[in-house]
């Protein structure tokens, strides 16, 4: 092991001398109280160490001590329903040694606790696979499971970096995770498979083959899913101001979304938001299964009072986890929030080791960071056998100041994301929520995912989708014109559009993130939702051409129009028979009208 000692202390960052032999990004044990830190630079015998804990009270003198391997997490059983710090320590863990040492003492993290990220007392049950001794085994190959959660079974996969052949195979029975489950032998050396191994975050997991993401990802929220769909495999941004809700997004996301497990980053936030998901998650059910939602979920908090250099790990940390449950074949969702803590946090390290500044202070290196955080999202082929296909979805939230979409984190964002969710201030402040700006935003994916609208919900799906998008841009225009010279001079067709536009706006993009029924809607309900506004429009716009003014076909509708308005939150997912009783109702009020002007 190599060992040096501090030379100099700046903040988050150490320099530490008689390092030679140190390597890059290699873990560090860091004072007396051995904090712990990664190695970022090495010029000499010197060791630039960012530290993940406070540095306050270490001096010069003190030693610095490598471990021999890179920032790594555990992968195994007890990840899901737990959350952790920005370094996969368990808080609640964590919480009960210091209680257990004085109640009365701060509620903070201790400098220097060392716990491990998963339990060495809990049992889990394992199954071994079909395989018999002397068997060739490679990395990713399943050679049993345990029940993780209700929901998740926990594939035990042979490690990405061992192969050969099986000498012994553990007969089914309840172990800990450091209990050995199967051997493998290469040559004469002999690997030890237990239910977790080890991962450096900072290594993309490998995979067979990556694949194009075409299936839907269904989020819940009907902009996102109609207008801007997102897919398995995706990668996604929400900018927006303070006030926008980026975070009740991200939440919603987090609960709602068709995503087999969930891993939630609160990256730099404020502690009084990650509090909110703490009291929210354990009590909602995942609408997909009906089972607890924390079945699914993997919580990382790294809040804004924690140490700065610990959220530039966090997102790293999360994104491992999410390979780990995608290399099992599962659909996994990570959102964090937010990436521009993150950057934040690059920024101050880069001017603590005096790196040249980029725009507006960042690093220059700014955009490549972002660059490999986002290209480890995708669907893929899993390594091993057997063929399991799984997917990592990416989706971080951007804080512009002031709402600016040109300043550097957001820009370069965009280069590297196939869904811009943009979220409007005007929008958030007249109470339109989601208030993601339909002009700004933007999917990739909208031609990808129409096959899959069109097997598992209907044909007309892309057609309605356009036409709904083309009112929304026609009505933009034209309200252009209308706080020039008023509504009265327009015609007729463009007053039923701005009609159209409001229905469109008020009973299918608001939705009520708190409102037990408007909360999540299916792909059914949307479509339903959506084809009853555009029947609307088409059979008004019939009548708005054989002379029928806007204000006679709204008279003739009466109740009718103000119930399209309602029908998302009067009107469950089960209840779709009820939207189409509405629209034939709308349909013959609209027939009788033509027949009373024949």
């Amino acid at each position: 092991m190599v060992k040096g000692r501090i030379e100099r202390i700046a903040g988050p960052l150490v320099v530490a001398e008689g390092m030679a032999g140190a390597q890059m990004y290699e873990m560090v044990r860091v004072g007396r109280e051995g904090l712990i830190g990664e190695i970022t630079r090495i010029k000499g015998d010197r060791a630039y160490v960012q530290v993940y804990e406070s540095t306050s009270g270490l001096s010069p003198g003190e030693p610095v001590e490598g471990t021999g391997g890179p920032l790594s997490v555990e992968l195994g059983p007890g990840l899901l329903g737990t959350i952790f710090d920005g370094i996969q320590r368990p808080l609640p863990v964590i919480k009960g040694i210091l209680e257990a040492k004085a109640p009365e003492r701060s509620i903070f993290i201790e400098r220097g606790i060392k716990v491990n990220a998963l339990s060495r007392e809990r049992k889990y049950h394992f199954v071994p696979a079909q395989l018999d001794p002397g068997s060739k085994v490679r990395g990713g190959d399943v050679i049993g499971y345990v029940q993780e959660t209700s929901i998740i079974r926990h594939n035990v996969m042979v490690p990405p970096n061992v192969s050969g052949t099986l000498v012994r195979l553990a007969p089914e029975g309840d172990y800990s995770v450091e209990d050995v489950v199967a051997e493998v032998q290469h040559g004469e050396r002999v690997q030890e498979v237990k239910l977790y191994h080890r991962w450096p975050v900072r290594l993309p997991r490998p995979f067979a083959r990556k694949l194009e993401p075409t299936e839907a990802l269904i989020t819940g929220t009907r902009i996102l899913d109609t207008l801007f769909p997102m897919v398995k495999g995706g990668t996604g941004a929400i900018p927006g101001g303070f006030g926008t809700g980026k975070t009740v997004t991200l939440h919603s996301l987090a609960q709602w979304s068709q995503a087999q497990v969930v891993v939630y980053i609160g990256c730099g936030e404020r502690g009084n938001e990650m509090t909110e998901v703490l009291e929210r998650f354990p009590k909602y059910k995942d609408p997909w299964s009906g089972k607890p939602l924390m079945d699914r979920t993997i919580l990382i908090a790294n809040t804004s009072n924690m140490p700065v250099s610990a959220r530039e790990a966090s997102i790293y940390v999360g994104v491992t986890l999410a390979e780990y449950y995608r290399d099992m074949g599962y659909d996994v969702l990570l959102v964090a929030d937010s990436t521009s803590r993150w950057a934040e946090a690059l920024r101050e390290l880069g001017g603590r080791l005096e790196e040249m500044p980029a725009e507006e202070g960042y690093p220059s290196y700014l955009p490549s960071r972002l660059a490999e955080f986002y290209e480890r999202a995708g669907r893929v082929i899993a390594l091993g056998s057997p063929e399991r296909v799984g997917s990592v979805t990416l989706v971080g939230a951007v804080s512009p100041p002031g709402g600016d979409f040109s300043e550097p984190v957001t820009s370069h964002t965009m280069r590297f994301t196939r869904v811009f969710w943009a979220l409007d201030t005007r929008l958030a402040y007249s109470r339109h929520y989601p208030a993601i700006n339909w002009l700004v935003s933007y999917s990739a994916y909208v031609d990808l995912v129409a096959d899959w609208w069109h097997k598992n919900v209907d044909p007309s799906w892309k057609r309605l989708r356009d036409e709904a998008m083309n009112i929304l841009l026609k009505e933009a225009e034209l309200q252009e014109i209308v706080r020039i010279i008023g509504t009265e001079s327009l015609s007729e067709k463009d007053k039923l559009v701005l009609e159209t536009a409001r229905l469109l706006k008020d009973g299918f993009l608001k939705q009520n993130a708190y409102d037990p029924i408007d909360a999540f809607s299916t792909p059914q309900k949307q479509f339903k939702l959506m084809r009853m506004i555009m029947s609307f429009h088409k059979k008004a716009e019939e009548l708005v051409r054989a002379g029928v003014t806007v204000a006679r076909i709204k008279e003739a509708l009466g109740r009718l129009y103000a119930d399209m308005a309602k029908a998302k939150f009067t009107i469950r997912n089960e209840e779709l028979e009820k939207i189409e009783e509405l629209e034939k109702a709308v349909e013959e009020a609209l027939e009788s009208l033509r027949a009373e002007i024949a």
